[in-house]
């Protein structure tokens, strides 16, 4: 895997110097991004290494997170795949509490026909899921054994990112910021001159939850320059400390919050009005993966207004990067049209352009990046941390533990004892991991 990973890291850095040549394309249907000639050919009429399209037929749904989609690009998805397969059919729906949502529905055993894998151990893919390897993609694709067991795949990445501060370039002028901060000293420091130009430094959707996500996981991993941080709770019954990388992680963004860095009131944010104030600078900054990037551009300003670094988390001078997976697509295994719902995954990934559209690096290695603001990212020499599977156990400890990552940052940034955040789910942890037999 790691030479794969490493020849990722190669392909951003050169697709994306390239792209900064050009434009950003915000087509909505993001059909800009064309595959390459070998995708075109395995995908001209098949779905799968020996299903033809007259085979494809039915109709299924796809599970999703994309809320601001439905109605709109998702329209034009579904004329273009039954373009394809006249014979079949697309229906999208849209929720905004993905993992929750998808772990009880594929419990209750009816789910839609396409779903985004949420984090259940890689064990139990064979009991909700098909598997992929008949697709033809798995020589094509990075992250192949990220949702895989017993050497099967079972899930394929919708795309790729790496996690920094996306910002308004003009917002940062206007408060007499000349140099990106390389040091966590530095940041602290540019955000002081966006507050006082009358700018809320940081979007930090803290109501919404799910955006906290890195500070609970790329920054703590970063930080550590391991990867494998999250599957090695598991070595521990009390993960969370002040002084490790999950609690340097979230004093900063508590050091934010009690600076005024962070919204005004953090607790009536919203995500999608943030956008908006992002692309009009009224909010500078975000702390997210490329993939909103895009989204930013399309909610007020241009592309070459948006700016994207690596997160300096401390004075080094020197920053880790995670590099990850999206979501990854899964087709339920009692669908009623299998072949159909596999050939949707397989247009998405080859077809769709959802890669440009969504800001995300491919996850297919013959099809170049559409994000220019990665060479900015890159020009500061990161290291890129390689995503790694989910430890099962892990993931079991903390699906019995009921632990929500956004959640203890949620809890750590408001209370007026950090420690006591830690202490309690320090002894969910361990005694959900009692309870496992770990």
């Amino acid at each position: 895997m790691r030479k794969s990973m490493l020849a990722l890291v190669s392909t951003v850095l050169l697709a994306s110097s390239l792209a900064a040549c050009g434009g950003n394309d915000k087509n909505s249907g993001g059909s800009s991004a064309q595959p390459s000639p070998s995708a075109s050919a395995t995908s001209s009429g098949e779905a799968t290494g020996d299903s033809g399209a007259a085979e494809i037929s039915g109709t299924i749904t796809f599970l999703t997170n994309r809320t601001d989609m439905i109605d709109k690009e998702y329209v034009d998805y579904a004329k273009r795949f039954k373009e394809k397969y006249p014979n079949a059919e697309v229906r999208f729906e849209a929720v905004t509490d993905l993992d929750k949502t998808t772990k009880i529905r594929i419990a209750s055993g009816e789910f839609p026909d396409v779903v985004l894998i949420p984090t259940i151990p890689n064990s139990d893919l064979p009991k909700y899921f098909a598997p992929l390897d008949d697709l033809g993609l798995n020589d094509r694709i990075y992250f192949k054994d990220y949702k895989a067991y017993d050497g099967k795949v079972y899930g394929i990445s919708a795309g790729a990112t790496t996690t920094g501060i996306v910002y308004n370039k003009k917002a940062f002028a206007d408060a007499g910021i000349t140099e990106i901060p390389t040091t966590l000293d530095e940041f602290y420091a540019a955000a002081e001159k966006l507050k006082a130009s009358g700018v809320v430094p940081l979007a930090s959707n803290f109501k919404d939850q799910w955006p906290l996500y890195p500070w609970a996981s790329e920054v703590p991993s970063s930080i550590a320059g391991n990867a494998n941080l999250n599957n090695e709770r598991v070595n521990s019954d009390a993960p969370y400390q002040m002084d490790n990388p999950y609690g340097q992680a979230m004093t900063i963004i508590r050091t934010m919050h009690e600076k005024g860095y962070l919204e005004p009131d953090v607790n009536s944010t919203n995500w999608e009005q943030s956008k908006k104030d992002v692309a009009s600078g009224k909010f500078a900054m975000y702390m997210l993966g490329n993939w909103v990037i895009p989204q930013v551009a399309d909610s007020g300003t241009t592309s070459d207004n948006v700016g994207f670094f690596p997160f300096p988390y401390d004075n080094s001078g020197k920053v880790n990067v995670a590099l990850a997976p999206d979501w990854g697509y899964g087709v339920n295994k009692d669908s009623k049209h299998p072949e159909t719902a596999k050939a949707f995954v397989k247009w998405m990934l080859e077809d769709s352009g959802f890669d440009a559209f969504a800001g995300f690096i491919p996850v297919l290695k013959d099809i170049e990046p559409n994000v220019p603001q990665l060479a900015e990212f890159n020009s500061f020499g990161p290291t890129y941390i390689e995503a790694v599977p989910d430890d099962e156990v892990a993931t079991e400890i903390v699906n019995k533990a009921q632990i929500t990552k956004e959640a203890v940052v949620q809890e750590f940034v408001l209370s007026k004892d950090p420690q006591s955040v830690f202490d309690k789910y320090n002894a969910a942890w361990a005694k959900a991991k009692s309870a496992v037999g770990k």
